[in-house]
């Protein structure tokens, strides 16, 4: 890379607002005339009612179901699909998966893609990498993409109509990139000058995380009241788009790697990716030796949202120790993101790191509980 080279990858527009959906073929006609739309399943009626009509007298949209796991398998399925059509531009609605879906095959079939998240739960709606999984839910490897999607249209009405669960989810992931992309730009520091786009990367980042601690549990209770306002908007935009922006630029770290660690564990297979995310969080912390001010900031933000603490939070009724040693040998593969920590990071390490950061929730959660009975 040149010196002064940026390197950044956003989503060439980024658009949030209410009735965005409705409006979908007048953003999709600048890219092409046939559109291949891969939809959740809950989602595909309403995408057709709504969407379907916006592509009249500019072309034709076919939209199929997305088949709930983003595998090697559904995205050539999808691509077929998407040849049989004669696509010339690719639709993603839907959740994480099936948005990383329709990048793969966009990417692939080297066509356009244009992205409609329908929970905040993730920032795939705006990464230029798709996580790619087997059929048995478990991590295969992360497919880095040529680009961002061409745009993205983050309906404020659909977003702020998922579940709540889902939308603290999302800021449970959106939690660790300020501190994934700071480990990131460490390592970087650490075996040269960072660049220009470390840095911006790493600004965008911190943005991030202040929107959230100042907007997040606020947002919450808008959500759950069903109110549209400022900080939930705020949110949405720091969920969807500034992590994925300053995550794709920077770099994840050891969170990342734990969380994909954490994918073997049959007791969290029902708890949601940010919501492992933010335990993972806790983890990296722990194995950095964070300073305990900041640790507890993340702790308390933890609880004031409502995401699990601890791994009996998660699920994990309990702990046996042979399986976390497995979590943390998988968290150390070579293909994941543990090599960007700023330094060297063994089994052990990640095993010790997760114990630590379980001990921490689980005394913190004692406090709270404590202070709740008065």
């Amino acid at each position: 890379m040149p010196n002064g080279a940026i390197s950044i990858t956003p989503p060439g527009k980024f658009f949030i607002g209410k009735g965005l959906l409705a409006d979908l073929g007048s953003y999709a006609q600048a890219f092409g005339s046939s559109a291949y739309v891969i939809c959740d399943k809950f989602i595909l009626e309403r995408a057709i009612a709504e969407a379907g009509p916006s592509f009249e007298d500019r072309g034709k949209a076919v939209f199929s179901k997305f088949r709930h796991e983003c595998t090697r398998i559904e995205i050539n399925r999808n691509r077929e699909l998407a040849r049989s059509v004669k696509a010339d531009l690719i639709v993603g609605i839907g959740g994480g998966k099936t948005l990383d879906t329709a990048k793969a095959v966009a990417c692939q079939e080297r066509l356009p893609v244009l992205t409609v998240p329908t929970t905040a739960s993730s920032d795939a709606a705006c990464t230029a990498r798709a996580l790619i999984y087997t059929l048995n839910s478990e991590f295969d490897s992360c497919m880095l993409l040529t680009s961002s999607p061409e745009i993205v249209l983050a309906d404020t009405e659909i977003l702020a109509a998922a579940p709540v669960r889902l939308f603290v989810a999302g800021i449970g992931k959106a939690l660790a990139t300020y501190f994934e992309v700071r480990a990131c730009y460490r390592a970087k520091a650490d075996r040269g000058a960072p660049t220009r786009a470390a840095r911006i990367a790493l600004a965008t980042a911190r943005r991030c995380l202040d929107s959230l601690l100042e907007n997040a549990a606020q947002a919450r209770l808008d959500l759950e009241r069903q109110r549209s306002t400022p900080a939930l908007e705020t949110v949405l935009e720091a969920v969807v788009y500034l992590s994925g922006v300053s995550a794709d630029s920077g770099g994840r770290a050891a969170a990342h790697a734990i969380h994909n660690g954490m994918l073997a564990v049959p007791a969290l297979q029902h708890a949601r990716h940010g919501e492992k995310m933010a335990f993972a969080l806790l983890a990296q912390l722990a194995m950095e030796k964070a300073p305990a001010e900041e640790i507890a900031m993340v702790l308390d933000f933890i609880q004031a949202v409502g995401l699990p603490l601890t791994l009996q939070d998660l699920g994990v009724k309990a702990f046996a120790e042979a399986q976390w040693r497995r979590v943390a040998e998988r968290a150390c593969a070579k293909h994941d993101s543990m090599g960007n920590m700023p330094f060297a990071v063994a089994p052990d390490d990640v095993y010790r790191a997760i114990r630590k950061a379980d001990a921490l929730a689980g005394t913190r959660a004692g406090e709270y509980r404590t202070a709740a009975l008065g």
